[in-house]
């Protein structure tokens, strides 16, 4: 088993270095719009540990669990809608279950994608899109853990806006509203399975830039690099 999640580990992690640049780099942007404040950029551009912003690599075993209730539906829905609401921390706890949430099994990486993609804002200056794909297993991987009949559920704990988000929102109030997007840290459990056993729960933290404009449900704009306190 160690090492079947070594190699897993490396095929997550190779070419990390421009991933986490790239998403770095695009999260300061979002937050320099929203907050004009470069303290905040700097704290939300540290440099990435792979263990805190990638889900965790596949276990292996043997012995089948029962499907989870996506697999059963008729629809084959397999992520959740979005839900239909104004509060930027409520949408960020449904939003980070879901990205802490999938089942191999019963779905192919593009599918679990294309749900994932129903979540996104529609402005492509805030929307970082890669950074949501980062968090998903890569189309190798995810071959591999379907034979290994892997899927994850999450329960979330509590969402709440970072200090350094509500310090720098006080300094600057105005500027809010030239993208209305909001940073929302999550916390909460992930909890993984495999043929016949698992791993347990393990606690989570996540940071996430939440667009919530005036008269329209919020929509995700990205996962930041680390999760701010």
């Amino acid at each position: 088993m160690p090492k079947q999640r070594s190699r897993a580990t490396q095929e997550r992690t190779y070419g990390e270095p421009a991933s986490v640049l790239r998403r770095s780099l695009i999260g300061g942007i979002t937050l320099a719009v929203l907050l004009a404040v470069a303290g905040l950029v700097a704290y939300l551009n540290r440099t990435d540990s792979p263990a805190s912003a990638k889900p965790s690599p596949p276990s292996t075993s043997a012995q089948e669990p029962s499907p989870s209730p996506e697999a059963t539906d008729g629809n084959r829905v397999a992520v959740a809608d979005p839900p239909k609401t104004s509060d930027p921390i409520v949408f960020a706890k449904a939003a980070t279950k879901v990205l802490w949430t999938y089942d191999t099994r019963a779905f192919s990486q593009a599918e679990h994608l294309a749900g994932l993609k129903r979540w996104m804002s529609g402005e492509k200056k805030y929307a970082d899109w890669k950074s949501i794909t980062d968090q998903v297993p890569s189309p190798v991987l995810w071959s591999r853990m379907h034979d290994n009949r892997q899927h994850a559920s999450a329960t979330v704990g509590e969402g709440h806006f970072p200090q350094a988000f509500k310090t720098a929102l006080a300094q600057e109030p105005g500027a809010i509203t030239e993208a209305y997007v909001y940073a929302v840290t999550v916390t909460g459990n992930q909890a993984l399975a495999w043929k016949g056993s698992g791993a347990g729960a393990e606690a989570r933290s996540m940071t996430l830039a939440v667009q919530c404009r005036p008269h329209q449900d919020c929509a995700l704009a990205a996962v930041l690099p680390n999760a701010a306190p």
